[in-house]
Formats: structure tokens, sequence, C-alpha cells
């Protein structure tokens, strides 16, 4: 038999193959991925939802309870990078939202891309800042190193699979979309924009859409709870919370005007408008229109949808997970799934298709909400002069105008042209700097790159700060605040922690081939990838690490 022959027949079997998953698979695939969820939101807001949104995915779905992130650095970019890719950030390289570029030694976002400008607004139009440097507007997957479901389905069945992504954040759309999607959306101050690495210009539709300038609508509108007050203060407590966010107009209590706190529109007003539900009811009417006007779940194999909703980690940030505002902020989602649902299930029929529910990371509690509990705010920047002292004593201070170091998020990068005037490794320095941040009481990890570099083998925080680690993106020294203290200002919380707080996150899946219960087994965000694939009945990425649930 000849190697061509035998190409030949290769060949026809994988055409047969595609075709009979053609036939089989489901018509759409959805990917929901609510930023900052955390699982308990599910369980303590379930008896005020809807039937059509979580409450349907939940009783008619498989829901994983103990779900959580392996990985340390919880964060947004991260997380999206690994839902579909089933790989973290030792492989995929998205390390961080942001970080050093050790070649440049400046920041850069982590779907920067200078070859890839934005379609659909000028970067003046984003602020002074992207202004003076417009070409890092540009947004691309290049810094994504790992292939997503999306991508296997582009491979195996092209034009006749189409990845759609949509988000109020350039990242969630793009990392959940992966290298081949058809499209990926993202909201830039009341535009949905994307970029010269999926098309040249927007379609008409997503041209009439922003037309009708549905964010700029909301300038005045007023945020107030959707049921009585009273329900939200025996979930939530008191709606006038100590540590709750007081900016851009808002209020610390109900009702909330969204302007921006000034007479007329001004950028001040875009920060409202994220803040504020609205601006997840305008990203579910655009996905709305999107399954109409990209005919999702009408072409010859499974086409994939992904949505990622970002207002409730601004909420997050702002009123913390205990807050009336994130209550509500839930309840408001839940309709707008619903609708979502209600949709995809009269186009389509909810029987042939099949939907993920999932998060990003999760979130802590305030400080000024834990009572009792050791618990506190954390100010990054004073750590700085603790490092300095710390080298100056073991190595001499440098000259004038020298530094030893750049803090780069929860972490340290080390100066080469320092370490070289001191004759000093890399590996030494960090060795310092590692026992200088453990004596800050605060402080509760910090690894050096050489502890880092070893395989992540194991469940405990060492193991989970090396799968966030990436040898060529690493910086000398990572490290984590204690428990309950937050690296965070005066207001509000965050995450990006290796607690359970920040790492329990909901699995739903829901569907085409999903038997429904409730599965309290230990499972990992990795785990989708996989699973989903199974289910779409397509091979998993190549990289991906998780095991095939259900």
């Amino acid at each position: 038999m000849t190697t061509r022959f035998l190409r030949v027949l290769i060949f026809l079997a994988i055409a047969r193959l595609a075709g009979a998953a053609e036939a089989t698979s489901p018509k759409l695939a959805v990917v929901i991925s609510v930023d900052q969820l955390r699982a308990d939101y599910l369980v303590r807001f379930r008896p005020y939802f809807g039937e059509g949104g979580f409450k349907r995915l939940l009783e008619g779905g498989a829901d994983f309870r103990n779900a959580h992130y392996r990985h340390a650095l919880t964060k947004t970019a991260p997380g999206h990078a690994l839902i579909l890719s089933g790989v973290h950030a030792n492989v995929h390289g998205v390390i961080d939202n942001d970080w050093l570029d050790r070649d440049l030694w400046e920041p850069i976002n982590s779907v920067e891309d200078r070859g890839s400008p934005l379609v659909g607004i000028n970067p003046a139009e984003l602020g002074p800042a992207q202004a003076k440097a417009p070409e890092k507007t540009g947004r691309s997957p290049k810094n994504f190193r790992a292939a997503t479901l999306g991508d296997i389905l582009k491979q195996l069945h092209r034009e006749k699979s189409k990845v759609f992504a949509a988000s109020n954040k350039d990242r969630s759309a793009i990392l959940l979309g992966g290298q081949k999607a058809d499209a990926a959306y993202w909201d830039e101050n009341g535009k949905f924009v994307t970029s010269r690495h999926y098309r040249a210009e927007l379609p008409a539709w997503v041209a009439a859409f922003n037309a009708e300038k549905r964010v700029e609508a909301v300038f005045g509108k007023t945020w107030d709870r959707l049921l009585p007050a009273n329900v939200y203060e025996k979930v939530q407590g008191p709606d006038d919370a100590t540590g709750e966010l007081v900016n851009y107009g808002l209020t610390r209590v109900f009702p909330k005007t969204v302007d921006g706190g000034k007479p007329t529109l001004t950028s001040a007003f875009y920060s409202a408008y994220d803040l504020s539900p609205f601006t997840t009811e305008v990203l579910g009417e655009f996905v709305l229109r999107a399954i109409t006007e990209e005919k999702l779940g009408r072409h010859a194999a499974t086409d994939l949808l992904c949505v990622s909703f970002s207002q409730i980690d601004a909420v997050g940030h702002g009123y913390g997970p205990d807050s009336q505002e994130i209550m509500d902020a839930m309840l408001r989602l839940d309709r707008v799934l619903a609708a979502i649902m209600a949709k995809i299930d009269r186009e389509l029929g909810l029987a042939q298709c099949v939907f993920v529910l999932t998060a990003d990371h999760g979130v802590a509690r305030m400080p000024e909400r834990m009572g009792s509990a050791p618990a506190g705010r954390v100010k990054l920047a004073d750590l700085d002069p603790v490092v300095k002292k710390a080298l100056d004593a073991k190595f001499g201070a440098l000259p004038s105008g020298e530094t030893w170091m750049t803090r780069d998020s929860s972490a340290y990068h080390l100066v080469p042209s320092a370490l070289k005037a001191k004759g000093v490794s890399a590996s030494e320095a960090a060795v310092v700097v590692k026992t200088a941040l453990l004596g800050v009481p605060t402080i509760g990890y910090a690894f050096t790159r050489d502890e880092l570099l070893a395989e992540p083998e194991g469940t405990d925080v060492l193991a989970m700060a090396r799968r966030s680690y990436n040898a060529s993106r690493g910086r000398e020294v990572m490290f984590f605040t204690k428990e309950n203290f937050l690296p965070v200002g005066a207001t509000g919380s965050t995450h990006a922690t290796p607690y359970d707080y920040d790492t329990h996150v909901p699995i739903v899946f829901f569907g085409k081939g999903v038997f429904k219960g409730v599965y309290q087994e230990a499972v990992g965000v990795e785990d989708i990838a996989p699973t989903f694939a199974a289910l779409l009945g397509i091979a998993p990425p190549p990289l991906a690490k998780g095991k095939k649930l259900l």
C-alpha cells in the first residue's frame, strides 16, 4: 500500500467521522462565564431566581458543587484562558491580566497585540493614555499559547462551524474564543468593538447596534432593587455598609443614579455604567442579536457561543459579596440568562444544545464584614521599602537613581543591571526578597523562581503557585497575602489568592448528553474542556490536563 493511498484512506476516514459528528452533535454549544461568580451565590440567591435562568440550569443540569481552580493567581485572564483550553498558565502563558514584559521592561496587557489595532472605535475615544500610545490598544490572542475547544471545532469543521465570543471585557471574549474564533467582541466606552485579528471592519449588524446608542441611553437612569428592600436586608444585611464604594456619582445605598456624578455625559459615566446592571442587560441584548445575525446553531456542524458577563466582578470589587448590590446584580443577570435561553429554545430547541456555566474566580468578603475574624487591608506599595532595605542590608545600597526591583502585581522582578552591578545572582537575591516578605505579618506565602519551576504536582499552595507560573514570563518572587487580608484600597474587595473564597466556582453542564444531578466530587475547572469536548463529540484540546466528567 503506497503512502499516498494510505493518506487518502485516512482523509476519507476523518471525513466520514466528521460527517457523523455533524449529524449527531449539538447544534449549538454555549459557554457562560460570569466574572467573579462565587459558588455560594447560586445557593444564597436561588430562592429569588426566576424559572428560566440559573434555576433552569441548576434543576435540569449536572451541578458540580465542589469545583475549584487549582491555580493560585485567581484573576480574569488566567481563568478565562483555562476554561476552554484545559491547561494552566504554566502552559498557556497567560499569567495575569497584565504583566511586565521583561524585554521591554514595561507592562503589557494579557491580550495586547500591537499588530492588531481595534476595529469599531478610535483609540483617542478611550482616554488620554490610549490616545498617547494607540499601538498598545491592539488586541488578539497572540499571547495565549494553547488551543481551545473553539480551535478544535474550527480545525475539524472549518466554515461549517462558527465560533463567536462576546463580553464586557476584551480578555474574557478573546481568551474564551481562542486562536481561530470567527468573532470576538467586547465593550469599549459604549461600543462593541473587535480587532484586526478578526476582521477589517465591523459587520453591518454590529455597527447598527452601536448606532442605537443603547449605552448612552442609560445616562441618568436609576438603579434600584428589583425586590422589596426587606428581602435584601434579610439575605445580605444592611444596605449602608462601611467599606463600600462611593465614586462615579454612585452612593453606598439604593437608589443610585447612573450619570457619573456629572450633569452631562463624561468618561466618569462609563465607569458608573460598568458598575450598573445595565451593562449586563446591554450585553444580553447584543448576544440576542448575534444569535440571529450570525445564524448561530444553524450551520452544518456545532457552533460555539461564548459569553462572559463582567458586571458581577465590578460590583464585587466595589461593594463586596455581602452587599445588597451583588444580590440585585445577580437577580438581574438571571433575567438576562433566561431571555437568552428562551430565544435559543424557541429557535433551536434546548434539547439540541449544550451549555456550561462557570466563573473565572471568586472574591473575598470585605474585612469590615468579617466580624472578629482576623482580616484587613494590605497596601502592597508598603512592601517595597521592606524589600529594598533587606537587599541593601545583604548586598549593599545601590547608587542613587538605581533600583533593585519592580513589583508586578503580587510578585517582584529583580533588575538585571542592579544584580550585575553587585555581582549577585538572581537566585541569591530572590531568597533575600522571599525572607523579607515572610517577615511581614500580613504575608502568608512567598516563593522564589527556583521553587516555582518544579513540576506542579499536588494541591498545596506551592503546587497552585507553580500552575500560575510560566518560565518565560515569570517573576523572581511570587507572594500572597494571608487569608482574609486583601491587597486592595480602603473600599471594596478583590481576589487573586489560592484561598477557597477565590477558587470555589460553579460548574454546571446542561442540555444534550448531560445527566442531571448534584455531584459532590472534587473537580477542577480544567475538567470543563475535556468534558465539553465529549459532549460535542470532538477531541479535547491537545494539551488539556483535566478529566472527563459525567
